[in-house]
C-alpha cells in the first residue's frame, strides 16, 4: 500500500501504528537476511515511536500523512544510541550521538523508524561489510549503487519508504535497477546534518518510494532550511498537484521512454523534441575530481592510517583515493572554474520546463550532479532476465526513465510523474520475492529464500 492507503487505515482505526510497525519489522527479519539490505533494525525505537503515534491518534492530534508509517534510512544517516556504520568494516561499531536533521524532521511528522538499511561502503557502490544487496526482480543480480539497501528494500515491500542519499548515482542506479520510484532532489534542498559526507558540493538526500505522490509528501517533510547545513537553502516547496501540465513544454531526448512521452502528450502536454546544449567537455572527468578531491579531505586520517587495508573492493575507494592525492591544487580550482561555465550553460540552454531521459546514463548523472538537477525515476515496464532458466520464470528486468527539472522546479518533474503514473500500472508491480516461477532455479545463495 502507498503511504496514503496505510495512513487512512491508522486514522480510520483499522489497524495500529504499532500492529504496522510488527508487520514490517517481520519482513525485514524474513528478507533483510536474503536480500542483504538491512544492517540494524531498531525494533525498540520503531515500538515506543508507535506507541506514541497511537497515543497521539487516541488523543485526537493528527500530524500529517507520515503520522505511524514505518520507514528505514541508509545507515550514513545518524541515529543516537544505534551504530551508523557507513557500511564499513572500519566504522561498523560506531554510534554518533546525533540526531540528523533528515532523522528530526520524519520524527516530527510521526513517522517511525524500523531500520537501518544498507548503505555501499563508504557510500560506494552496493558491497558493504555484510555483504553485497540484491536486487528483489532478480536475486542473482546485486542493487548498484550506494542507496542499494533503501531501493531493495522499498521494492520488496520490507518498508513503505526510505531516504538514500546520491553523490553520483546513487539514487538514480538502485532506483533504476529494483524499480522503485524515487526522486534526487534540487542540492540544497534537504538538510544534511548528522549524514556522512562524500563531497560537500554533491550529496543530495532523496526519497524511495511506493509511487511519486508518496514521494511528494516525503519530501514536504525533509524539505527546508537545516540551520547546520551551510548547503541547504530556505527554498519554498510548491505543491505538485497544483501545476497545470497542459501549460507545459517537455522535452524529450533520444533515449526517452516513449511511452512516458505519449502517455504525457496524451495528457495535454506539448512534447517536443530536446537536448541540453553545453560546450564545456569532461562532464564525467570534472566530477570525478571534485568528487575524490573532498572526499579524501574527508578521509584523509583514515587512509593515512591505512585503515582503507581492510576496506571490502580494494578496487574503488583506496586506489580513487590515491589517485585524488596526486590532483593538484590548480588542476581542482580549474574543474571547478570549468564546472562554473556548465552550470551556466545548462541553465540557459533549459528552455523547456522539463525533459525526458535515460535516468542512467552517465554523462547525464554527471551533469545532473554538478549542476543540482531533480530527477524523477519512474518505472516503465519489464523485460525478460538475460539468461533465463525457464520461460516460466517471473524474475523480471525493470525499465525506467527520468523526468528532469530545472534547479528548484522538483514539483514541476514530480507533477509530471504523478500525471504518467496515474493513468499506469507499473510502479504498482511487486517483485517475485516469495515465487519466482515453476523451472527456476536460483544460486545456492539465493535459496534460502
Amino acid at each position: 500500500m502507498s503511504i496514503l492507503e496505510l495512513g487512512q487505515l491508522l486514522k480510520a482505526n483499522l489497524i495500529t501504528s504499532v500492529e504496522l510497525t510488527e508487520i514490517f519489522l517481520k519482513r525485514i527479519k524474513r528478507y533483510g537476511p536474503v536480500l542483504e539490505s538491512v544492517v540494524t533494525d531498531t525494533e525498540e525505537l520503531a515500538y515506543q515511536q508507535a506507541k506514541e503515534a497511537d497515543q497521539l491518534l487516541a488523543d485526537g492530534k493528527y500530524l500529517g500523512p507520515l503520522h505511524g508509517i514505518p520507514y528505514g534510512l541508509k545507515d550514513i544517516i545518524s541515529v543516537p544510541n544505534y551504530t551508523t556504520t557507513w557500511g564499513s568494516t572500519s566504522f561498523r561499531d560506531q554510534v554518533l550521538d546525533i540526531e540528523a536533521w533528515v532523522y528530526k524532521r520524519l520524527k516530527s511528522a510521526g513517522a517511525v523508524l524500523v531500520a537501518k538499511l544498507v548503505t555501499g561502503s563508504l557510500a560506494y557502490d552496493d558491497v558493504w561489510f555484510g555483504g553485497r544487496t540484491r536486487n528483489p526482480w532478480n536475486i542473482e543480480e546485486y542493487s548498484t549503487g550506494s542507496s542499494a539497501g533503501p531501493a531493495s528494500c522499498t521494492s520488496a515491500g520490507l518498508v513503505p519508504f526510505a531516504i538514500g542519499s546520491e553523490t553520483s548515482g546513487s539514487i538514480t542506479y538502485p532506483a533504476s535497477r529494483c524499480g522503485v520510484t524515487a526522486l534526487r532532489p534540487t542540492f540544497g534542498a534537504v538538510g544534511r546534518t548528522g549524514v556522512m559526507s562524500i563531497a560537500e558540493s554533491l550529496d543530495k538526500l532523496g526519497p524511495f518510494c511506493r509511487n511519486s505522490v508518496d514521494c511528494v509528501i516525503v519530501l514536504d517533510a525533509i524539505w527546508g532550511k537545516d540551520p547546520d547545513d551551510v548547503s541547504s537553502r530556505d527554498i519554498p516547496f510548491r505543491d505538485p498537484s497544483s501545476v497545470d501540465i497542459t501549460k507545459l513544454t517537455v522535452g524529450y531526448l533520444e533515449d526517452a521512454e516513449m511511452e512516458v512521452v505519449q502517455v504525457l502528450q496524451s495528457k495535454g502536454v506539448n512534447m517536443v523534441p530536446f537536448n541540453l546544449s553545453y560546450t564545456v567537455d569532461s562532464v564525467q572527468g570534472i566530477l570525478n575530481f571534485t568528487m575524490d578531491v573532498e572526499m579524501l579531505a574527508h578521509f584523509d586520517k583514515w587512509q593515512r592510517s591505512n585503515l582503507d587495508d581492510e576496506y571490502e573492493a580494494q578496487d574503488q575507494w583506496p586506489i580513487e583515493l590515491r589517485r585524488a592525492r596526486a590532483i593538484s591544487a590548480v588542476d581542482y580550482f580549474q574543474a571547478q572554474r570549468a564546472r562554473g561555465i556548465l552550470i551556466q550553460q545548462v541553465r540557459e540552454s533549459f528552455k523547456v520546463d522539463a525533459f525526458i531521459g535515460n535516468a542512467t546514463d552517465w554523462e547525464k548523472v554527471c551533469l545532473g550532479n554538478l549542476v543540482g538537477i531533480p530527477v524523477v525515476v519512474v518505472p516503465t515496464g519489464f523485460k525478460k532476465i538475460s539468461d533465463a532458466p525457464s520461460n516460466d520464470t517471473r524474475r523480471r528486468t525493470t525499465i525506467t526513465t527520468g523526468i528532469y527539472a530545472p534547479p528548484d522546479h522538483d514539483h514541476v518533474a514530480l507533477a509530471l510523474a504523478m500525471a504518467y503514473q496515474s493513468v499506469t500500472d507499473h510502479h504498482k508491480q511487486r517483485p517475485p520475492i516469495d515465487d519466482l516461477g515453476p523451472n527456476d532455479s536460483i544460486s545456492d545463495s539465493s535459496k534460502s529464500l
